[in-house]
């Protein structure tokens, strides 16, 4: 558009000179023109100025009060523009009262605080704006995804609210209207670093023809144009369940008339630099859009041109950073916006292709390709465009593979089994072991999510999505021309095309003698002769001859697996065989059953690991301390103390084979396996605990020890620790007071339900740190046991986690038990220890937790570890408490200690004494809470490292005096040690401490692995 024709201002025509206005100069102006008395501090802008006012006490010791933000458009911004900005401001509020804005302040009379000044830089437009506390989210280097997300939905919202709106002002001409980007980019390359002009330039020309492709059918209107990090407010607390959100808005001064999807691209585009986006690439994003476009949903043009206007954007900053620090350089924000922040987002923005990642968007979105969305590359060539079409029918690349085994790598294979999945050179090994039975070729499965071949121990997400095939030959082949098309040598291998679609040999070493020469070739001419056994790679690639995707990887990540395959098909057929059946990619699966669970019969409380801010992920194998995906990501499991001999023992597995192939049936026949079992858990415990119950759960097994106390006493009434999970049956529900897992458990308990106060020597009462008498804990508890008995009710028995599990993995005061086991016993009642957590060798130093208190408890649960996962559990009391059980009844649980149970649980025992899993958690453990415990040296969001062996938990505070749980911030822990391949969860009645509690087989490189992810997502969410 013509400048003459813009009423405002015209980035080609119009100068932006540097507006270099102090704080002297705001105060006066605050102090003449508006007539407060105030303090000034600069807040940095590349154009404007924007100063925070603050009034202070007469000493000026107390906190300042904030008072409004004075803000100086710069001179060539009119003030007919600055009208626009807040009559905008002010639509916004009204249309989104939930929403914060920075709208212009507005005196007695109604009138907006806004002046005009002149300045020896020009006249300029002074006005104040409410100051919105909360601070943004540039500087926080991890976002969580439902962060990302509000991000998306705040976008459509102020979209849909300005939907409509029209004013003078917005007849402008901006540098960061994608409209005039690739101008902008073109008028400001000169100051473009020498080495990375011309691609910036190309890049930028690029992203804006595929824009153009399709830019007659992207609606326009008023947007903000600047919702990024910088100016999206964080709300001051965090939202009900834990997490702060976006709440507000600022900064107006971009608002024009232009293509509406800008909005989001420019949302997007500002999550490029941040750390989560920068460690899984451009599908980190896709939170944000998926919110976007459910609030107002976006056209088919608009998701084409949603990633090259992203691309356009990216290319803008780094062009018009460069150009602002060549003008202005002593203009330290912009110059550090550029190399921190700018040229970051312009990497990542170009790291994936264009064309992939709209295709990926597509698919999410389940997006229609729009009219006219072919996008015409400048680079194009005639001689590319004349390459005839490739021919419906194809000639086979190989005569006859048509009894060819097909290899199966995904997480579902047999062939996995024991955890060969880790085993190096695994594929080439299974190709050969086919090869072997007489098969005349191997071949692999395009679109697979491969788990054969996945690293352990990795902090990023591998490729294991096939976007070809490999095919191992048992006889000598020569691979033929399946269509007429030109031929071109690799350093790998050939490719063949032939309009837009290209045939990709990739050969392991190959020998140019047994190629064909490049040039054109007809259909079935000879490209290669391969020895028997050597592999080669197909890949059909489609669109390429005029798309932006020249190469796609063999193998590529599951998050981006939908992108790159939409550019490629199923090679099978140009090998003489079958198509791969259709069928969901494995993480469209994984969505699908979360939906079938969340939302279909499972009990809406029967919850799941990552049920909030992140999609959890699908686990359908496990070996060792490792977790596997269906989307073929080994995960380290650093929080399943069920499992704790490993996951897929083969020994327990055999085990349990062996079992059910014989007999698995009610536990009141008799066979040897319920006595065995019964004898061996009995010689692990002291005197005269020598009789045992066998039952399905540590739920069923700490019920039971309550009934047992109750009707061996005849007595009601139960003592528990406060902060504590005993489980969700009737009894163990009700002496369970942890309100992590009910909220109301304090108020809702039975009257026969009696607590003492947590013995928490880190924050509660007493303190270890304060050089509190710890002994007080006891002391209290017996107190309130002996006042029971006082008013009539003796308790029946006391209950407790022989070490502190639900708080963190937390050794009990000294002599603890030993004065509260005395106190109850004294009055007739028994003491119970629940370790169905800490019990069977977790502590290390310990079989059990009760032995590091000295005592011998009564009656034990113990669950979880007895069957490494098999529901089985235990209660093992003396004869005559057992005895008494016979007043309430008999008992018995139709498969407590079945066949298979038993069976299990014994070889669970056989391994931790034969791979000596009690050692490994002292000598693990020890290593690992010194790790964790110097990370506090650098982290102070570590208040503490708890418990001792592989039960431990890693408490964080956001202050070391006031002990203020960082809840939010273990949630975001959480989330992003899962993305670096950790699976943690929270724990406690704050949910700020890390529940490290991993199988005992955990070795050193693992807690190492460990270690060095919570540290590195520490330093990203400080």
């Amino acid at each position: 558009m013509p400048s003459s024709a813009v009423p405002g201002f015209d980035f080609t025509t119009d100068d932006v000179p540097p507006l270099p206005l102090d704080e002297g100069w705001a105060q006066a102006v605050a102090r003449e023109r508006f007539g407060l008395d105030v303090r000034a501090r600069s807040l940095g802008s590349q154009q404007d100025a924007n100063f925070l006012l603050t009034r202070h006490d007469d000493d000026a010791s107390g906190p300042a009060e904030v008072v409004a933000v004075l803000k100086a458009s710069n001179p060539s911004t009119s003030a007919t523009e600055v009208e626009a900005h807040d009559e905008a401001a002010d639509l916004l509020a009204r249309r989104c009262p939930d929403l914060r804005v920075a709208t212009v302040l507005r005196g007695d009379d109604g009138a907006p605080l806004r002046q005009r000044v002149a300045t020896p830089h020009g006249d300029v437009t002074v006005r104040l704006i409410r100051f919105l506390p909360g601070g943004t989210a540039v500087d926080h280097g991890l976002l969580r995804p439902a962060l990302v997300a509000r991000m998306g939905e705040v976008a459509a919202r102020v979209d849909l609210a300005l939907e409509g709106w029209e004013h003078p002002g917005l007849q402008r001409v901006l540098e960061w209207d994608p409209q005039h980007s690739l101008r902008g980019v073109e008028l400001m390359a000169s100051s473009l670093p020498a080495d990375r002009r011309e691609g910036v330039l190309a890049t930028a020309r690029a992203a804006w023809a595929r824009v153009a492709a399709v830019a007659d059918h992207l609606p326009q209107q008023a947007v903000h144009l600047d919702l990024t990090d910088d100016n999206l407010v964080l709300a001051e607390h965090p939202a009900p369940g834990g997490g702060r959100t976006l709440d507000g808005l600022i900064d107006i001064s971009d608002l024009v008339c232009t293509w509406t999807v800008s909005e989001l691209a420019i949302t997007v585009s500002s999550l490029l630099h941040h750390d989560g986006v920068l460690h899984a690439g451009p599908s980190a994003v896709l939170p944000a859009v998926r919110a976007y476009h459910e609030v107002r949903p976006l056209s088919g043009a608009e998701v084409a041109a949603l990633w090259p206007l992203v691309v356009l954007r990216a290319a803008v900053l780094v062009t018009s950073g460069s150009h602002q620090v060549e003008v202005d350089g002593g203009n330290t924000y912009a110059s550090s916006r550029l190399e921190q922040n700018e040229w970051r987002i312009y990497e990542q923005a170009t790291a994936v292709p264009c064309d992939v990642v709209t295709a990926l968007l597509q698919h999410e979105l389940g997006a229609d390709a729009p009219p006219s969305s072919s996008p015409v590359s400048p680079t194009t060539t005639d001689a590319a465009a004349a390459v005839p079409a490739a021919p419906a029918a194809v000639e086979d690349l190989v005569a006859d593979l048509a009894d060819a085994a097909v290899l199966d790598l995904s997480w579902d294979s047999d062939a996995l089994d024991g955890g060969a999945f880790l085993r190096p050179g695994l594929v080439a090994e299974l190709a050969g072991a086919h090869l072997e039975q007489g098969a005349r070729a191997v071949v692999t499965r395009w679109g697979e999510a491969r788990l054969a071949g996945s690293p352990a121990l990795s902090a990023q997400a591998p490729a294991t999505v096939a976007t070809g095939v490999e095919v191992w030959p048992a006889r000598p082949l020569v691979l033929r021309a399946p269509w007429a098309g030109v031929l071109e040598r690799t350093s790998g291998g050939l490719v063949l095309t032939a309009g837009e679609d290209r045939l990709v040999l990739a050969l392991d070493d190959p020998d140019p003698a047994l190629l064909t020469d490049p040039g054109a070739v007809g259909a079935g001419r000879a490209l290669a002769e391969l020895a028997a056994g050597e592999r080669f790679a197909v890949q059909h690639l489609t669109g390429g001859a005029g798309g932006g995707v020249e190469a796609v990887p063999l193998l590529v990540s599951a998050a981006e697996a939908p992108g790159w395959l939409a550019h490629t098909a199923d090679p099978a057929l140009l090998l003489g065989l079958p198509a791969a059946p259709p069928r969901p990619s494995a993480r469209d699966a994984a969505r699908e059953l979360l939906v079938r669970r969340d939302d279909g019969v499972l009990a809406e409380v029967q919850e799941h690991y990552y049920s909030g801010a992140v999609e959890p992920p699908r686990v359908e194998r496990g070996w060792r301390h490792h977790l596997a995906t269906t989307d073929g990501r080994v995960l380290l499991d650093m929080l399943n103390n069920v499992t704790v001999a490993g996951h897929a023992h083969p020994r327990i597995a055999a085990a349990a084979s062996r079992q059910l192939a014989r007999l698995n049936t009610n536990s009141r026949f008799h066979y040897a396996g319920v006595v065995e079992l019964s004898e061996r858990l009995a010689s692990l415990l002291p005197d005269p605990l020598d009789t045992v119950f066998l039952v399905n759960s540590g739920s069923e097994a700490t019920d039971l020890a309550i009934r047992l106390a109750t009707v061996a006493t005849g007595r009601p009434d139960v003592v528990a620790v406060r902060e504590a999970y005993h489980g969700w049956t009737f009894a163990s529900d009700a002496v369970s007071t942890s309100v992590a897992d009910n909220p109301a458990a304090l108020e809702t308990r039975p009257a026969w339900v009696h607590t003492v106060e947590a013995p928490n020597a880190y924050r509660g009462r007493y303190r270890a740190a304060r050089g509190d008498d710890l002994g007080r804990y006891a002391a209290d508890a017996v107190a309130a046991v002996d006042a029971l008995a006082a008013a009539g009710h003796p308790p029946a028995g006391f209950i407790a986690e022989a070490f502190y599990g639900n708080a963190g993995g937390m050794p009990l005061p000294d002599g603890y038990l030993e004065a509260v086991y005395a106190a109850v016993r004294r009055h007739g009642g028994l003491a119970i220890a629940d370790e169905v957590q800490v019990g069977y060798g977790r502590l290390g130093s310990t079989f059990w937790g009760f032995q590091q208190q000295g005592v011998v408890p009564d009656v034990v649960a113990v669950a979880k570890s007895v069957g490494n996962g098999h529901p089985v559990g235990a209660v093992i009391t003396t004869r005559e408490v057992a005895a008494r059980y016979r007043d309430a009844g008999y008992f018995f649980a139709s498969t407590g200690g079945s066949p298979v149970s038993c069976a299990v649980a014994m070889a669970v025992l056989d391994v931790l004494q034969g791979e000596q899993l009690q050692e490994n958690a002292r000598v693990v453990g020890a290593r690992l809470k010194g790790a964790l415990t110097s990370l506090a040296e650098r982290h102070r969001l570590i208040g503490a490292v708890h418990g001792e062996g592989l039960y431990l938990g890693v408490e964080l505070v956001r202050d070391r005096e006031t002990l203020e749980p960082a809840r939010e911030e273990t949630a975001a822990l959480c989330d992003r040690l899962l993305d670096l391949g950790v699976v943690m969860q929270p724990t406690s009645d704050r949910q700020n401490v890390l529940k490290v509690k991993p199988p005992l087989c955990v070795d050193e490189a693992a807690v190492d692995f460990f270690v060095a992810a919570v540290d590195r997502a520490l330093s990203e969410i400080a």
